[in-house]
């Protein structure tokens, strides 16, 4: 049974969505599923706009064959490389055989990587920045968007009815149910912060990426945006591109404190919520605090590209640091997160060495800045150490 919604009068969504997958890259918890999104517009020819992963197939292919209606596919526009969105090529080139790849180059070198087609050069037509196809009524412009994950990446303009397919970009975890507008949902409320831990841990290495790409956008009059994950914008564009203009230059949303922790018997534990409770009295009204044992580090990450402040405190283990923390840590550092002031605490009952190697790690950040107030535990606060927490909290408060 055909699932399709309308976007415009000739451009329809053909995507699908996956209630039940709980790992997004086998990496990210997602909870509320994911979507895959594909687009179809019917002009004088037809132009499918990427497919999906191969897990929603037959869902995809039963959309695709009732939305063209026995007509032909003329063109797909291929944005992305990646299986989630490239899967179902090779069945496409089986079922519609007079098809026209358009992709560029690295694009093409992908296909054979993945699928071993063995096509031959007048299946494809090659494109870069700046070039264009005529469909009839419409002229797609085509977009040049490297390392917007991944080097081949590439975005459509759509000059008749300003719409940008954005490829990964502008993308949101958790599945479709129904509403594909996100002016059909509370999108602040309830998908907002999915939409940042999207962004963080999928784009959020390629901050200078994205901004020229945002600069690129800037001189477009969009007036709607279709990505391959999550919603399409057709209103209040701006408020989501000024979230991308605040990730992508990883300044912080919001003043406030991201403690992430590790205990092993509790006494770390014990210090943060301390030091938590301290901040809270001094009037600091944003405080979230991670367990890094029991919270997957995307979400920890997502609090991190949101927050102003963040606190690190883990014992040292095996003559190192906590390891669910070296793994947060080593997670931060490869999305290049930057602009934050860092305080971190340490334990040790003997050998007291993570503080100084989490140090070593945050120093790999850039523009951050690591407070000098900082405590290191033997085992467990104790009454003397309590004048550092204060001295730690007025250090917080003071930058």
């Amino acid at each position: 049974m055909h699932i399709i919604r309308q976007v415009t009068s000739d451009i329809c969504w053909i995507g699908a969505s996956d209630h039940r997958l709980s790992l997004f890259e086998n990496i990210y918890p997602v909870p509320q599923g994911i979507s895959y999104n594909a687009y179809l517009l019917k002009d004088e020819k037809t132009v499918l706009f990427d497919t999906v992963d191969a897990a929603v197939r037959q869902q995809f292919l039963e959309n695709l064959k009732y939305a063209l209606d026995e007509r032909p596919l003329d063109y797909i526009v291929i944005h992305h490389m990646e299986p989630d969105h490239c899967a179902e090529i090779a069945d496409l080139v089986r079922l519609y055989p007079e098809i026209k790849i358009v992709c560029n180059g690295q694009m093409q070198k992908m296909i054979e990587q993945f699928f071993s087609l063995n096509l031959p050069a007048d299946k494809f037509i090659f494109v870069k920045e700046g070039d264009t196809l005529n469909t009839g009524r419409h002229t797609l412009h085509f977009i040049a968007a490297p390392m917007v994950h991944w080097p081949e990446v590439m975005m459509t303009y759509d000059t008749a009815d300003k719409i940008l397919f954005s490829a990964d970009a502008f993308g949101t975890f958790g599945a479709l149910n129904g509403n594909i507008f996100a002016d059909e949902v509370d999108f602040e409320h309830f998908y907002l912060d999915e939409a940042r831990r999207y962004y963080a841990n999928i784009v959020g290495k390629y901050g200078p990426q994205v901004q020229n790409v945002l600069n690129k956008a800037a001189a477009l009059d969009i007036r709607m945006i279709c990505p391959l994950h999550g919603f399409i914008w057709r209103q209040n564009i701006e408020f989501y591109l000024q979230k991308y203009r605040q990730w992508s230059a990883y300044e912080p949303e919001t003043e406030g404190v991201v403690i992430a922790y590790g205990s092993i018997y509790g006494n770390t534990y014990n210090t943060v919520a301390l030091l938590a409770a301290e901040l809270a009295d001094a009037g600091v009204k944003n405080i979230r605090m991670y367990d890094v044992s029991v919270t997957h580090p995307s979400y920890i990450i997502s609090d991190m590209f949101q927050y102003s402040t963040l606190v690190f405190a883990a014992p040292t283990y095996n003559g190192g640091i906590f390891v669910n923390m070296e793994n947060l840590l080593r997670d931060l550092t490869a999305h290049n997160l930057q602009n934050r002031r860092i305080a971190v605490l340490d334990n040790g009952t003997w050998a007291a060495v993570a503080g100084k190697q989490m140090k070593e790690e945050l120093a790999k950040l850039k523009n951050c800045v690591i407070l000098e107030s900082s405590l290191s535990l033997k085992s467990a606060l104790k009454a003397d150490q309590l004048p550092q927490i204060d001295a730690l909290v007025k250090d917080i408060i003071a930058a």
